[in-house]
C-alpha cells in the first residue's frame, strides 16, 4: 500500500476511535488540544493548524468559551490578533479525554510507541 494511502487509512481509523468517546466532537477536543500546547495561540495559527474553515472555528470556540473551556482575548502586542487560553475547566475536560483514549489505547509495545514519535515528527516538519 502506497504512503498516502497508509495515511489516510490511520486518520480514518484514528477518528473512528476518537468518535467512540463521547466528548463533545473531534473538533471540540482537537482545539483544546492545540491550546494546552501552545499557549496563548493566535486564532489564525489555530485555523491553520487543524486545516478548518473559519466558520466552523467560529461556532466552537463560541461554544467552548460559553461552557467556560476557553477565553478568547486580544493580544497586547497586536490588538487586531486575538489569542486562545485554555482554562482550568477547559484543561480537565481535555485531561479526561486523554485519559479515556489511554486506557482504550492500553499498553503499547516500544516499537509502536517509536513510530508513533517517528511519525509525530515527520509530519510536523512538513506541516
Amino acid at each position: 500500500m502506497k504512503k498516502i494511502e497508509k495515511l489516510l487509512e490511520i486518520e480514518a481509523l484514528l477518528e473512528n476511535m476518537m468518535k467512540s468517546h463521547k466528548n463533545g466532537g473531534i473538533l471540540r477536543t482537537k482545539i483544546l488540544f492545540f491550546c494546552s500546547i501552545y499557549q496563548n495561540l493566535s486564532v489564525s495559527m489555530i485555523i491553520d493548524k487543524l486545516g478548518i474553515k473559519k466558520t466552523n472555528f467560529a461556532l466552537m470556540t463560541a461554544e467552548l468559551e460559553k461552557d467556560g473551556c476557553i477565553i478568547l482575548k486580544r493580544s497586547n502586542l497586536d490588538r487586531r490578533c486575538r489569542l486562545v487560553e485554555l482554562t482550568e475547566k477547559g484543561r480537565k475536560e481535555l485531561d479526561s479525554y486523554l485519559r479515556s483514549m489511554d486506557k482504550t489505547l492500553g499498553n503499547t509495545p516500544i516499537e509502536v510507541d517509536k513510530a508513533i514519535d517517528t511519525l509525530s515528527a515527520f509530519l510536523n516538519k512538513i506541516v
